[in-house]
């Protein structure tokens, strides 16, 4: 079931039941009266990440308060996606860019990811999943990922469930089309891993390229940036072996 996009859509963190009542945080509640102009007897939609999606009705605006009142699950929740998001952070603007595109390209799990080319040396995991968040609200999107705490990429790769293709977007591979090299891939559990600004060493390549789990593809004739390789990476593997 597609979402409603001609309704607001809010991210809450109670229980989600028919008839249950939420006592929206300041923030929110500024937004809805103050932002929005909304009054009792406006709707909106709310999601939890748990209970599926549920429309919600105004039934108090205070001073500094809004409180909802559910009244009927508008959409179930689904699975979360499978597909784990591996990236070497970026500079702040940019970085948020690139959260919130994977996650409206179906990243289920962002991974954080330091290399010996990352130029970010604080990750403010706090900050990607409100970017994570915003992007779900915005799209639609009911299973959140969840950011995790960043790991050194010898780290990641030793502990790494080999039964998971991970997809390693290389600029050195052969040819300049990824699609007879993500062929094979499909059906499997996948991870794609995007690297930093400047790119993976030539040392972390071959140690990639090395391991059975691991395919390299090329994304076009162009040099790109990071966050473009990561929408275009992405863009490719759901159209060629993912939901698309």
């Amino acid at each position: 079931m597609r979402a409603n996009y001609k309704m607001q859509r809010l991210f809450v963190t109670d229980a989600l039941s028919v008839d249950a009542e939420i006592a929206l945080p300041t923030q929110q509640s500024h937004y809805l009266s103050n932002v929005l102009r909304m009054r009792e007897g406006g709707e909106v939609l709310v999601f939890n990440g748990r209970d599926g999606e549920w429309l919600a009705v105004v039934n108090e605006v205070a001073r500094k308060s809004v409180r909802l009142s559910l009244r009927e699950q508008t959409r179930p929740q689904p699975t979360t996606p499978d597909l784990l998001y591996c990236f070497a952070p970026i500079k702040a603007g940019r970085l948020d860019y690139m959260v919130q595109k994977a996650v409206e390209m179906g990243a289920g799990m962002l991974q954080p990811v330091i290399t010996q080319h990352t130029q970010v040396p604080r990750i403010g995991i706090d900050r990607l999943q409100a970017n994570a968040l915003e992007a779900a609200e915005q799209c639609g999107i009911l299973a959140v990922p969840q950011v995790r705490e960043a790991v050194k990429l010898d780290r990641l790769l030793a502990d790494w469930d080999e039964s998971r293709a991970l997809i390693f977007c290389d600029e050195s591979a052969a040819g300049d089309n990824p699609v007879s090299a993500l062929a094979p891939l499909k059906g499997r559990k996948l991870a794609l891993i995007v690297g930093p600004e400047g790119g993976f060493s030539d040392a972390e390549r071959k140690q990639l390229r090395a391991l059975p789990f691991v395919t390299a593809i090329p994304l076009g004739p162009r040099i790109l940036r990071a966050d473009t390789a990561a929408v275009a990476a992405l863009a490719v593997i759901q159209a060629t072996i993912g939901d698309w």
